[in-house]
């Protein structure tokens, strides 16, 4: 048995779980095709090179695979992930906060509210969620 697959590092363990909480989002809101997932770990490689040159930057990563994803989509798709708080006016993404820092949720500015911690998406829009 190979000892080093009992221990995996902590910057391996935040990307994985960046990986996961941004994938659980996706997933809620019917969003994780093939390329989309791309774009997600697309983030996580160049997010691994940011956490391997600031090591105390792990407990960020989540966000900011979050905020790639959505970068990404943008330019691509359209906003992501839409409000699902504000019932009338304009349709409009939620944001990620803080936009550096740990435990990141997504909020609507507009409303001034938290929505869901990022990677439980889906209990505030009526999708899955992996919590």
């Amino acid at each position: 048995m190979d000892p080093s697959a009992d221990s995996v590092s902590p910057l391996e363990q935040a990307l994985h779980a960046a990986r996961s909480l941004v994938l659980a989002d996706l997933a809620a809101g019917q969003v994780a095709a093939a390329d989309v997932v791309s774009m997600v770990e697309d983030s996580v490689i160049q997010r691994r090179w940011w956490v391997e040159q600031w090591p105390e930057g792990a407990h960020y990563v989540a966000g900011l695979v979050a905020q790639d994803v959505q970068d990404a989509l943008l330019e691509r798709y359209g906003r992501w992930p839409l409000c699902p708080v504000c019932g009338s006016g304009e349709p409009h993404a939620l944001d990620v906060e803080p936009e550096l820092g740990p435990d990141p949720h997504w909020v609507c500015h507009l409303a001034g509210v938290k929505v869901a911690a990022v990677g439980a998406l889906g209990s505030a829009t009526g999708g899955t969620s992996s919590s």
